[in-house]
């Protein structure tokens, strides 16, 4: 698995496209804690985002140990670690993100090529062992140590997954009762539900070299209770090892953990074999890593919509055209005039105020229009140069006072027949609540009003089939927020860009997810989940409860 297309998969449609402020370039795999996707930093640096299942997520215990366990991982540094440079504990999934390291995993290489060369498994321990020593050193046990979690880069191997695999692990064992960690690289105190220490992630790093020798586990497959009998019961068989790699794994292997060697003792060891050669040497370690992955750049953020055509648009010629031109023109014209007023008649209040020393607008005869500015000042960020210009003269040619305009502009907009004032119009930027939506296989959301359906009509529908639900619609785009809460109409529309799905698939969603829809006529909705049960999806009780925001184009 080193080909380009087996490592950078393309997204599915139930993968967010942003995770935070990281747009997802490809899927890298998926986990026990989670999937595991392709990213880069602003500078362009890859980085691998980890994010958290939705039942992991869901665990209020599992969320204190993964945020403890993040914060201890931040602070490890290591030439044979993968550097933990991102992470949020309480996002909507939880997730992480550490460097990418551009190579094979050790599991991978030996499924390619098979055993690797005694000089090479010298320099994997001797790299392992030295990243051991960095992350005890920050107090954290790995748990789960395995050659699928040792990397193989360019100048080394790099250990990945370190700190978190506490969070999700004991999660898991309070749940099923089960053993945790993978059962083929147990130490045997971790196999029969002991004490976990350091001594554990070195009789790990025993077996994995073992692995990497022989190319398969030293205590074989098969079912895992069988595996872990014989790490428990029986003394591991070094026979087939090379004999000058015996030594070393058979200290990493005794049963007792105090007995066992030490990270340090390990790089020692294999450093002396090695002699002055920093590695297997370029030739050698290039022929395990195999071919050299090209990794895809990072995804550009969505073009923006430009509006500089519109300038080249010829000019009007025909009569209509011209009176709606010069319609135009009167209504920016009033608008250009209102707001002059209302800076100057707050400049006149602040000359009057400074005049008589008071701080009392009555006084100064001008408090309305101060307020009115100001208020007009605070909205006026969020408007249009179009708003402004038609609250400045209404459609039958009065001013927001009341008092008639004179001139053609006036008998222009009269002539058009256009009735009502602009204030009826809604406010693109209020939102409309709809608390507490239902939703299951027999009814239906709108995002026109009246919202709740009690048929399968409505734009947004809940769809079970026999492994998984998810929200399916005819007529709206819909989108999932990765990151944490508290999302508004603009980040709806940001992740909504380029958007063309009309399905999501729920696996990935918990309570606290954040789903934004578009529909055709321009109104934006934001779901945020509150209950989401699909664990039996055909069972007729599966259904969905979420909160509804919904703003009208």
């Amino acid at each position: 698995m080193n080909h380009p297309a087996e490592v950078f998969k393309a997204l599915r449609a139930d993968d967010p496209p942003l995770v935070a402020d990281y747009r997802l370039a490809a899927r890298l795999g998926a986990g026990g804690m989670g999937r595991v996707y392709l990213s880069h930093t602003r500078g362009g640096r890859p980085v691998a985002i980890k994010v958290v299942r939705p039942e992991l997520a869901d665990d209020p215990e599992f969320r204190r140990r993964f945020r403890r366990e993040v914060e201890a991982a931040r602070r490890v540094r290591g030439a044979y670690t993968a550097e933990l440079i991102d992470a949020d504990a309480d996002g909507v999934p939880p997730w992480l993100a550490t460097l990418y390291v551009p190579g094979p995993s050790l599991a991978d290489a030996v499924a390619r090529r098979g055993p690797l060369p005694v000089s090479a498994v010298l320099w994997l321990v001797a790299g392992v062992a030295e990243a051991l020593q960095a992350i005890h050193g920050e107090g954290i046990v790995h748990r789960d140590l395995k050659p699928s979690n040792v990397l193989l880069a360019a100048d080394g191997p790099r250990v990945i997954d370190f700190g978190i695999s506490l969070a999700s692990d004991i999660t898991s064992h309070t749940v099923t009762g089960s053993a945790v960690g993978t059962p083929q690289f147990m130490a045997p105190e971790q196999a029969s539900g002991g004490e976990v220490t350091a001594a554990t992630d070195v009789f790990a790093l025993g077996q994995t070299a073992a692995f990497a020798a022989l190319g398969e586990p030293l205590y074989g497959d098969g079912p895992s209770v069988s595996v872990l009998y014989r790490i428990v019961h029986s003394e591991p068989d070094l026979s087939r090892v090379p004999e000058q790699l015996r030594p070393i794994i058979a200290r990493c292997l005794v049963a007792d953990p105090a007995l066992r060697a030490t990270p340090a003792e390990i790089v020692h060891w294999c450093r002396q074999r090695l002699g002055r050669d920093p590695g297997p040497g370029p030739e050698v370690w290039r022929e395990v890593m195999g071919p050299e992955l090209r990794v895809p750049g990072p995804v550009p953020d969505p073009t923006p919509v430009h509006t500089m055509a519109l300038m080249a648009q010829p000019r009007p010629t025909g009569p209509g055209e011209q009176r709606a031109r010069r319609r135009r023109t009167g209504l920016i014209t009033a608008a250009a005039l209102a707001a002059g007023a209302l800076v100057l008649g707050g400049s006149t209040w602040t000359v009057l105020e400074s005049r008589d020393g008071s701080g009392d607008r009555t006084a100064a005869g001008a408090s309305p229009v101060g307020a009115d500015a100001s208020a007009e000042s605070d909205g006026s960020s969020s408007r249009s140069d179009s708003e402004e210009g038609s609250r400045g003269s209404a459609p039958d040619g009065s001013k927001s006072d009341g008092s008639k305009s004179g001139g053609a502009e006036s008998r222009e907009s009269t002539e058009s027949g256009t009735k009502g004032s602009t204030s009826d119009a809604p406010d693109p930027s209020r939102a409309i609540p709809y608390p507490f939506q239902w939703l299951d296989e027999k009814n239906s959301l709108n995002i026109k009003e009246p919202v709740e359906r009690k048929d399968r009509k409505g734009d947004i529908r809940f769809v079970c089939n026999d492994t998984n639900c998810s929200l399916e619609s005819d007529t709206s785009v819909i989108t999932m927020l990765y990151g944490k809460p508290g999302a508004t109409r603009d980040s709806c529309r940001i992740a909504l860009r380029g958007a063309d799905s009309r399905r999501l698939p729920l696996a990935a969603a918990a309570a606290g997810s954040e789903i934004c829809v578009k529909h055709p006529s321009g109104d934006i909705a934001l779901l945020v989940v509150q209950v989401k049960s699909t664990a039996l999806p055909k069972s007729g009780i599966s259904f969905l409860t979420a909160d509804m925001t919904v703003w009208r184009a």
